[in-house]
């Protein structure tokens, strides 16, 4: 019994944890501190830690729930994910300078979707847009 007890609570939890929403400013700051240790790899296998753990949070991010523009919010992670494999696989394959330009796109691609998810500002409160 003690065993049937523990196998239904191991399963609560996980599915708790499985459907529990993203935090997206922590998950953020994480990819960005994984991207960080991407770009200042010196080695190979530090790269494919860093760009792995990339990937795997902007997966995780495209879990979150978008209030603003959702399909391009999405459409800019998906676009994000084409880059760090990209830059993953021309790094395994020709060293890690040649990664460099996928990388420079993902920092592109950041400024260009973050627009879409900063505060308003006092007056747009204000007035609205």
């Amino acid at each position: 019994m003690k065993y049937f007890y523990f196998i239904t609570m191991l399963f609560v939890s996980t599915a708790a944890l499985a459907t529990s929403p993203v935090d997206l400013e922590i998950n953020m700051k994480n990819t960005g501190l994984a991207y960080k240790n991407a770009v200042q790899a010196t080695n190979i296998d530090a790269f494919n830690v860093a760009i792995n753990e990339f990937i795997a949070l902007v997966e995780k991010s495209k879990t979150a729930k978008f209030h603003k523009q959702p399909e391009q919010s999405l459409q800019g992670l998906d676009k994000v994910l084409e880059q760090a494999q990209l830059a993953k696989q021309v790094a395994n394959q020709q060293g890690l300078a040649a990664a460099k330009p996928a990388l420079k796109n993902i920092d592109n691609l950041r400024k260009k979707y973050h627009k879409l998810h900063e505060p308003p500002g006092f007056f747009e409160l204000l007035f609205g847009k």
